[in-house]
């Protein structure tokens, strides 16, 4: 069978899988106070897709990658305000300097090891290059992120390769996203659990404007868990400086993808990115020494969209006193995407290791003992 076959194939068996799991709704977890759009995911917002590849070759290789795509257009002729934030600079993210100095994003965006964002970085610029409308072009800014799975894959084979890298960004999708164990999150782990991909999304209400925010992480991290403040992981006896002599400080990485519809600037982007770091620390992360904990965020909307030949930009946004709404549904987001990312995960073996998913009946248990839960 061939690699690109084998992890599709893989893939389909690992949502299988994850549908026998439960997401945080399903444990009566549903963070704030706004409500989630239809998929609760990032593809509530219209025209954000999502493709994941997962990469499973013998007993070593357990990693992925998964496509963030804007919108339905060309992402360099047409681009989105964007901006990056960083909680913790322990990582690789590619592209994150011209991001943030011109404020807009010009390609999708990829998330996948960390021995393999070059590579993955090489294959998209080849894709977007060879698309109509780029035969002119001789600059582009690939926006990769990363977290460490070598705990679980055979990091230093460097698996990932191009037909990878093009099968996720073509097979991106909306709708329903697959969480848990799949693309990027194939080898990653969480509070000491498997972790992976989660998302959630929401939407204002009509006086606030009636928005949609999405949030989508690459969970990879750790620290004293959580769930809707119920101290899971001092219960379940797994959690960040258990051992007073250990050096296990919760570290590790967690790489967040925030869209809105919401026209917002790349400055006002920035305020929102900031602000999952607040839902990120709900869940438990101290975003130790050794997490690279980063935040990517843009918005969709067409009176903010630039042009890449514009001599002049012609926007309509968000005044400041209208943001504390997208503040608030940004750090309930990304709370939810969290647990949805351990909830849905699955249990993986590679690399001579094996990673349990974290138990659910434990974490009811847990949930209704602090009255966290319903009944």
């Amino acid at each position: 069978m061939r690699p690109i076959a084998l992890a599709l194939l893989m893939a389909a068996m690992t949502t299988s899988l994850s549908a026998q799991r439960a997401r945080a709704r399903d444990l009566g977890v549903a963070p704030g106070v706004f409500a989630p759009g239809a998929n609760n995911a990032i593809t509530d917002v219209a025209g954000v897709r999502v493709g994941h590849v997962t990469v499973t070759e013998g007993a070593g290789v357990r990693t992925g990658v998964t496509a963030i795509i804007p919108h339905e257009g060309n992402a360099y002729l047409d681009r989105v305000p964007a901006a990056i934030w960083v909680g913790n600079g322990f990582g690789k993210l590619i592209g994150s300097t011209q991001a943030n100095e011109l404020g807009e994003l010009e390609t999708p965006i990829l998330l996948s090891c960390t021995l393999c964002v070059w590579k993955a970085a090489d294959a998209m610029v080849e894709w977007m290059l060879a698309k109509p409308g780029m035969e002119r072009v001789r600059s582009i800014n690939p926006v990769v992120g990363e977290t460490n799975d070598g705990g679980l894959n055979d990091i230093r084979a460097r698996p990932i390769t191009a037909e990878h890298v093009r099968q996720a960004l073509e097979s991106a999708a909306g709708g329903v996203v697959a969480e848990g164990s799949v693309g990027a999150g194939h080898g990653t782990v969480a509070f000491g659990w498997k972790g992976g991909i989660g998302t959630s999304s929401r939407v204002l209400p009509a006086s606030l404007g009636g928005y949609t925010l999405g949030v989508l992480v690459q969970s990879n991290f750790g620290g004293v868990l959580q769930v809707a403040g119920a101290p899971v992981g001092q219960e379940l006896g797994q959690y960040a400086f258990k051992d007073a002599l250990s050096h296990d400080g919760g570290d590790g990485s967690i790489m967040i993808v925030v869209a809105t519809d919401a026209p917002i600037s790349d400055r006002n982007l920035k305020r929102v990115a900031s602000r999952a770091m607040m839902g990120l620390g709900r869940t438990g992360s101290s975003a130790s020494n050794g997490s690279g904990d980063y935040v990517i965020a843009f918005s969709t909307a067409r009176e903010v969209r630039r042009a890449f030949n514009a001599a002049k930009l012609q926007t309509t946004e968000l005044a400041n006193e209208e943001m504390s709404g997208l503040f608030e549904a940004v750090v309930e987001a990304t709370e939810e995407a969290i647990y949805n990312s351990l909830f849905q995960a699955t249990p993986v073996t590679g690399n001579g290791r094996t990673v349990d998913a974290i138990p659910l009946d434990r974490v009811r248990e847990v949930l209704r003992r602090y009255g966290r839960a319903p009944r």
